[in-house]
């Protein structure tokens, strides 16, 4: 699998969010996760706070993607939907995005959106990934 980030500097630079303007795939097994949320697996919320759901988001779809053989090096699209109790929060978001993306981050989506399946979630991403 070839994974290319495009970022033209003619456009506003994503990299400092955590994210790429586009990414090029060529090759490779295409995954899509469902929506993943602050959750472990007894469905308990792992915290109240934005940054600790995100840290634990990503922490299931890391799970998901090992089991399919992959990594979060594999992502090549993000969605990312935020509950609108938490829209001042989005640099905690972004806080994450740089912890776990370093170099070529995937393109990414943000949406705010009037709330989530229960009211204590704050986010939930959606990933699509191609694994070699």
């Amino acid at each position: 699998m070839l994974k290319t980030t495009i970022n033209p500097s003619t456009v506003f630079d994503s990299l400092q969010y955590g994210f790429s303007q586009a990414v090029e795939v060529t090759g490779g097994r295409r995954v899509l996760l469902s929506g993943q949320v602050g959750v472990d697996e007894f469905e308990r919320t792992v915290a109240p706070g934005l940054y600790e759901q995100t840290v634990k988001a990503f922490q299931n779809i890391e799970s998901i993607l090992n089991e399919a053989g992959g990594n979060l090096a594999h992502v090549v699209m993000m969605r990312i939907y935020v509950a609108e109790s938490a829209r001042d929060e989005q640099d905690q978001i972004t806080r994450v995005l740089l912890e776990r993306f370093s170099g070529k981050p995937p393109a990414s989506s943000w949406v705010i959106v009037s709330g989530l399946s229960l009211p204590e979630w704050l986010i939930e991403i959606e990933v699509e990934a191609v694994l070699p």
